[in-house]
């Protein structure tokens, strides 16, 4: 009878631990399983795994797309503009072993790395070259972050410069040479549009002295355009030489 009660008892144990080992994964998750201490060399999951405690630990990872957002970080352009930038850092784990393995904090150390490129990276950019060509920034931020983070298992995918805090006075500066620009703008437009009408004035000169026929022609109409704004007074231009067979037969 005590035989039967212990052998009872110890099957219920090794059931219990049996099913106290199984952990379910979801797909997005992978165990790095470390076996005496020595790591396993392929990461567990999705899925069921047995992890037989005590002899092994897992240390769960997900692979999903992390979304880390970079805090304002004061930066001094090349041509010493005192500005603050913040950006946001999109990366996933590739390498769920590397990732625990390589570095204690994966999301800390990349946070910190995405800081300090920022600003080295900023640091040797002019203000116009970085409100001017945000893409290719993004691209080289993106480049060196990636590189520096590989040995960690960490895949970068995107580096996105959020928002520019430029001081008050430079906001003004720029202000107001956007405000001249335009006006020169306007005034070289302004410019050419009377060089073209005079052009145009020049041409239709040449063409009525060319032919004279076409100056009675431009009276004709401009008596009709008087004509349609109901004056009480209308002016009529008459060609001198409809009058110039009179004015000899007078003398």
């Amino acid at each position: 009878m005590f035989g039967f009660t212990f052998g009872s008892t110890l099957i219920f144990f090794i059931v219990l631990y049996l099913l106290g080992s199984i952990k379910i994964l979801r797909e997005y998750e992978r165990g790095v399983i470390f076996r005496l201490g020595r790591l396993l060399a392929k990461a567990k999951g999705p899925g069921i795994i047995l992890v037989f405690f005590p002899i092994d630990r897992m240390v769960k990872v997900s692979l999903r797309t992390i979304v880390l957002d970079i805090p304002p970080q004061d930066v001094i352009t090349r041509d010493n503009v005192s500005i603050k930038v913040n950006a946001v850092t999109y990366f996933r784990v590739v390498d769920a072993n590397k990732s625990v393995v390589a570095v204690e904090n994966f999301l800390f150390a990349t946070s910190q790395m995405a800081q300090t490129t920022l600003r080295s990276v900023l640091g040797q950019t002019e203000l116009d070259g970085l409100l001017s060509e945000r893409d290719k920034i993004n691209h080289k931020l993106q480049e060196i972050i990636d590189k520096q983070t590989d040995v960690w298992g960490i895949k970068v995918s995107n580096v996105e410069v959020k928002h520019i805090d430029l001081p008050q006075e430079m906001q003004r500066a720029m202000a107001k040479q956007a405000e001249a620009e335009r006006e020169r703008r306007a005034k070289v437009i302004r410019a050419e549009g009377e060089f073209q009408a005079a052009a145009k004035l020049v041409d239709a000169a040449k063409l009525m002295g060319d032919h004279p026929m076409a100056l009675q022609l431009r009276y004709l109409q401009t008596l009709v355009e008087v004509a349609a704004e109901k004056n009480s007074t209308t002016l009529f231009p008459i060609p001198i030489d409809l009058i110039k067979p009179f004015l000899e037969k007078g003398k």
